[in-house]
């Protein structure tokens, strides 16, 4: 990192099978939507030889998905994994969607990687959804470095993005956020800016100059020195301010020389634990260069710094039956555990899984048991089955390369596990696991959706389960109560892709419907009714008479019915049909057609006849007597309200606290957390909150994010009852 000349690996290109988890390297890149991450990917796949030139696979010579427009639109909103070989390290580059819709499935490459490339565009800055993603690494201690991207932007200034994210990233010690390299430019444009042309050694003192379209070293001019000096000063302090050697920093400020060997060592293990995050640059190669500036030093800092997996530790493991189980780290002849982490739909090859194995080895043709539990709530039903794997393969675009197998630490792609859908583990059908899954994020917007045709019904069950078996940021609910088909979804981005799956993927077109949220009504004061259903006809008439009176109860009685009929004014085996029929018209609601709730209905007298009564007439009856006593009582409609908290940043606190105030809400408290940030908790009418996910995003610039969890039912406003009403009437 910083002492290599122009080498290149002896064995670069696009990796195979790796046999040893200390030649693997698992990286995941991450940032915001446009940072250049994609970008970034083809110049370092290029650089390694695994594309001879951008879009062009090395061995074969056609077109591979980097150059389809449309590819690149698929990639932008899921995970990717693009493995390739430098200096004999097989290389899994994640690059992840930027935009805050497929949270998931950057979720998904954290768990697969063991270090993290944080991409930052000079033009953009640091947003609000990327600082976050530093702090859920920073909790788990994942290794870090930074990349700068953009630099040939007009107004682009490394120095100034470095100091910006030592101040986003480096918390109480923004020492530990430090450039390795400093850009080296070019003459300068008419417009004042000048172009990136190289880069610096800090350490090694060298120029590393790239306008040739080759990576050429020299040495620094006069004129270099002093910038390069105090930069590279600063460098070496925060080195050795992470160092594991605690005399080294008084031998240092005592004078003593430090070899840049020691340096680079004491950078590596830093660099590995997490305690120390370099800054790299980089920038478009010259026309026709296969280097890429800076994507060199990216794959030696991969390679050298960041750790193998067998530095990380062993997950947690319980068996199906949730007794604790011991694992080796990063073990290829242990027990088999691995994780699908992503699940995609091949029109050639079917069910495709994205497997990172955490111990053990997985074969081709090997029979594996597949355990998925815990998202039953998302509609995945818990499963365990036996499934035998197919193919094995390290994927690079379209093509996918045969693996013969793949180890511990390792990342291939599976073929024909149909059952194994994301967060699910694989292990040996005689030994079967089970890892803890990786936290997922709630989706909190729901997208009603009903079948385009008959046609579309039929298939419609088949294609929502196989579109959250893939995704499982992605909830899937029948509502009982409004009869709904819900996919509840991260956001509108998300939504949209979910709809166009369904119908490029699994052939079924779908219509989008107002969400209904469930409305309940009830007796706002005690009421009384008389239900009389009497009608002759030729044969056996229909002759029942009921009386009752109605009483509201607290929330959440539900529905109750006592009998207090004297002298047998009711026959006693009609009793039952009376219940049955002020339950049956309390279930179709009384005013706008909501199920009746919490209130207290109280049989008190009746008349029967001997020929004529009947089951079926005292249902009728009791239905009558209840809507008898409704239309002499008020009738409160009950909405749904949610306790919502919302954890924002504090700047945006009183823009959050004003716009729940304007969705009718009640704020509870507010409570102050680490990190600057307000967490506020509220109730809000669900009515009110159904694009919240949206609208919190537009309001706090991408940095809150909010929960909400069901508190209970009560009266709505009688302005917006009546509106709610009049709708029903209309409809």
């Amino acid at each position: 990192m910083g002492d290599k000349a122009n080498t290149h690996p002896g064995a670069a290109g696009r990796a195979t099978a790796a046999d040893h988890p200390a030649s693997v390297r698992n990286v995941v890149l991450v940032g915001h939507s446009g940072s250049g991450k994609t970008t970034l990917v083809e110049a370092l796949a290029l650089t390694a030889g695994a594309v001879n030139r951008a879009g062009r696979v090395e061995d074969g010579g056609t077109v591979s998905d980097y150059d389809e427009i449309e590819h690149r639109q698929q990639r932008s909103v899921q995970l990717s994994l693009v493995p390739v070989d430098w200096d004999g390290i097989k290389v899994n580059l994640l690059d992840t969607p930027g935009y805050a819709d497929f949270v998931g499935e950057l979720r998904a490459g954290l768990r697969a990687a063991d270090a993290a490339l944080f991409v930052v565009s000079a033009s953009d800055g640091v947003d609000g959804s990327t600082r976050m993603v530093w702090e859920e690494c920073a909790a788990v201690g994942m290794p870090r470095a930074i990349v700068v991207t953009h630099l040939e932007s007009a107004r682009a200034s490394f120095e100034e993005m470095t100091q910006i994210c030592a101040e986003a990233f480096g918390g109480d010690d923004p020492d530990a956020v430090l450039p390795l390299y400093l850009p080296l430019h070019g003459p300068q444009a008419p417009d004042g800016h000048a172009p990136v042309t190289g880069l610096t050694g800090l350490l090694s003192r060298k120029l590393f100059d790239y306008s040739t379209g080759s990576r050429e070293e020299s040495e620094p001019g006069a004129e270099q020195l002093p910038a390069l000096e105090e930069a590279r000063n600063r460098l070496i302090e925060g080195i050795i301010a992470e160092s594991e050697d605690e005399t080294l920093m008084d031998r240092y400020l005592g004078g003593e020389q430090v070899d840049v060997k020691t340096l680079i060592e004491d950078l590596e293990r830093a660099v590995a634990r997490g305690a120390f995050f370099p800054v790299l640059a980089a920038a478009p190669a010259a026309d026709g260069a296969r280097e890429g500036i800076g994507t060199v030093e990216l794959l030696e800092l991969v390679t050298r710094g960041f750790p193998t997996p067998l530095e990380r530790e062993a997950p947690q493991v319980t068996t199906v039956g949730g007794k604790a189980r011991e694992l080796n780290a990063c073990d290829p002849d242990g027990p088999l555990v691995a994780e699908v982490v992503k699940t995609s739909s091949d029109p050639y090859v079917g069910r495709v899984s994205l497997v990172r194995v955490f111990s053990g080895t997985l074969r081709p043709d090997q029979t594996v048991h597949v355990s998925g539990h815990g998202l039953a709530d998302r509609g995945h039903e818990d499963h365990d089955v036996d499934e035998r794997v197919g193919a094995l393969s390290a994927p690079f675009g379209k093509q996918q390369r045969a693996l013969t197998h793949c180890i511990a630490g390792d990342l291939a792609c599976v073929a024909k596990l149909g059952r194994a859908e994301t967060g699910d583990t694989l292990s040996a059908k005689d030994d079967p696991l089970l890892m803890e899954p990786w936290q997922m994020p709630d989706p909190l917007l729901p997208l009603a959706i009903q079948a385009h045709s008959k046609a579309d019904e039929d298939k419609l069950s088949q294609g929502l389960s196989r579109l959250v078996a893939e995704d499982p940021t992605m909830r899937l609910e029948q509502n009982q109560h409004t009869h709904q088909v819900v996919l509840w979804c991260l956001g509108e981005a998300h939504a949209d892709v979910a709809l166009e799956r369904l119908r490029s993927r699994y052939g079924v077109q779908v219509d989008v419907v107002p969400h209904k949220v469930s409305l309940r009504e009830t007796f706002a004061e005690p009421a009384a009714g008389r239900g009389r259903h009497v009608k002759q006809s030729g044969g056996h008439g229909q002759f029942a008479i009921c009386e009752i009176e109605v009483a509201p109860l607290p929330g959440g009685s539900g529905i109750e019915f006592v009998d207090k009929v004297v002298g047998g004014a009711v026959p006693r085996q009609f009793i039952p049909s009376v219940e049955k029929g002020v339950r049956a018209q309390a279930a179709k609601g009384l005013a706008s057609g909501h199920p009746l709730v919490d209130v207290r209905i109280t049989l008190l007298d009746g008349k029967a006849h001997s020929v004529d009564s009947s089951d079926a007439a005292f249902q009728t009856a009791g239905a009558l007597a209840l809507r008898e006593a409704a239309g002499d009582a008020r009738i409160h409609l009950l909405e749904p309200v949610a306790e919502v908290t919302v954890l924002v940043g504090d700047d945006y606190v009183g823009a959050v606290m004003s716009d729940l105030s304007g969705r009718r809400g009640r704020v509870l408290g507010t409570e102050q957390t680490p990190g600057g940030r307000t967490l506020v908790r509220a109730e809000v009418p669900e009515i009110e909150i159904g694009r919240y996910a949206v609208d919190l995003r537009s309001l706090s610039h991408g940095t809150a994010r909010f929960d909400r969890a069901y508190a209970r039912h009560e009266p709505m406003p009688p302005q917006v009852a009546e509106r709610v009403r009049q709708q029903a009437r209309a409809d």
